[in-house]
């Protein structure tokens, strides 16, 4: 299991979903404390990096952005979008 973190400005976007998101996030936030790499990595040209995405929500309407410290077994919630 890996622990995983919320930072401050992660929080705030959280607060702010929609509620048709909270359950994509709560999806999200089970996987990452599971298997975090599987996500996609954010820029696709780096494929093993530690920073990856989670889509979320209806229709892939939102992401989530985060950071893998494998050596700590840490998750680091670095950003969440909606567009929807």
């Amino acid at each position: 299991m890996y622990r995983v973190i919320t930072y401050p400005e992660a929080a705030e976007q959280i607060a702010a979903l929609p509620t048709e998101a909270l359950d994509g996030y709560a999806e999200v936030l089970d996987a990452l404390g599971r298997q975090p790499w599987s996500g996609r990595p954010q820029h696709e040209d780096n494929p093993e990096g530690a920073v990856r995405r989670w889509v979320l929500g209806p229709g892939g309407a939102g992401q989530v952005v985060y950071l893998v410290l494998e050596g700590q077994r840490e998750v680091h919630v670095i950003l969440v979008q909606w567009w929807g």
